[in-house]
């Protein structure tokens, strides 16, 4: 009942143009299509040859941990009574564009490091604050997707 499948389909629009689908997944034991297809566009700004379509892809990143980590610190909140007032947070990346662009081996494709900050608003000391962001660190599934090794398999579909 636990295991989930995720899913998303993405098409080539032009240019650095592209978009994203969600809809279907599997989990608690069965298929669920209920959903509305949800169709991201992404893009890069001008300055990387885009057309500012959506936003690009780390950027989506960023968005996808910020959601991860909120969910996970308020739902474990919930969990234990502790009562939130407000939850916010901001994200930024380090990304030399060197890597992505083919011009160094040396310099890595990817974020060299990203940081979050939170600003949670309870009636909790500033150590009760850190041990939430520390939950929320422990069971978001994506920041444990970021931050430690995960097998990523790239194939031809041949289907």
């Amino acid at each position: 009942m636990a295991l989930f499948k995720f899913r998303a389909a993405n098409q080539w629009v032009g240019g650095t143009h592209n978009q994203a689908t969600i809809r279907d997944f599997y989990g608690a034991g069965a298929e669920d299509d209920t959903r509305k297809p949800m169709v991201f566009d992404l893009d890069e700004p001008p300055v990387l040859l885009g057309d500012n379509r959506g936003a690009n892809p780390v950027e989506y990143l960023l968005v996808a941990l910020s959601g991860c980590l909120t969910t996970s610190l308020v739902a474990h909140a919930a969990a234990r009574g502790i009562a939130l007032r407000g939850v916010k947070s901001r994200y930024e990346g380090d990304i030399d564009l060197r890597g992505f662009l083919g011009l160094s081996e040396e310099v890595p494709a990817g974020y060299r490091e990203i940081r979050v900050f939170f600003s949670i608003d309870a009636d909790l000391t500033d150590e009760q604050k850190e041990e939430l962001i520390r939950m929320a660190q422990k069971y978001s599934p994506v920041y444990n997707t970021v931050a430690k090794p995960v097998p990523v398999s790239v194939l031809l579909d041949r289907g």
